[in-house]
């Protein structure tokens, strides 16, 4: 038993050193402008934009990236519900496989089946698109 005073010392296994990538939205008019005149891939739930970074001041820290959704999707709950379901997937890519090029700026638009499927849907259509837009550079 301890002594008043003293603390019990633990050992703790040290933590692998993880870079977190924030991800940074697009707020200029002429970014957005740019891109949508870029290449663009579309599959069932999203439609994705990117072209070459525009201003990459911060390189390797965020990612360039915009989630839009039309108002005729829905109500406001259900427009942020897609765009938050998209932001995850592209966080989940990010953490996992690394295949998402910090080089280039994206703006996603988000269709009404993200709403209504899962996430793990949402998540291998993710994947592959970042893998065939890494074939495409």
């Amino acid at each position: 038993m301890l002594e008043e005073g003293q603390k019990e010392e633990k050992e703790y296994l040290p933590r692998l050193a993880l870079i977190m990538i924030k991800l940074k939205s697009l707020n200029k008019n002429f970014q957005f402008v740019k891109i949508l005149k870029e290449r663009k891939i579309n599959n069932k739930y999203f439609i994705i934009y990117f072209s070459k970074d525009i201003v990459n001041n911060n390189i390797n820290k965020y990612l360039n990236i915009s989630f839009v959704t039309k108002k005729k999707i829905g109500n406001a709950v259900i427009r942020n519900k897609i765009k938050r379901k998209l932001k995850s997937a592209v966080q989940e890519v990010l953490k996992e496989k690394k295949l998402i090029d910090l080089n280039y700026a994206y703006v996603i638009f988000g269709k009404n089946n993200v709403y209504k499927d899962s996430f793990k849907f949402i998540l291998e259509e993710t994947n592959k698109t970042f893998k065939k837009i890494n074939s495409y550079t």
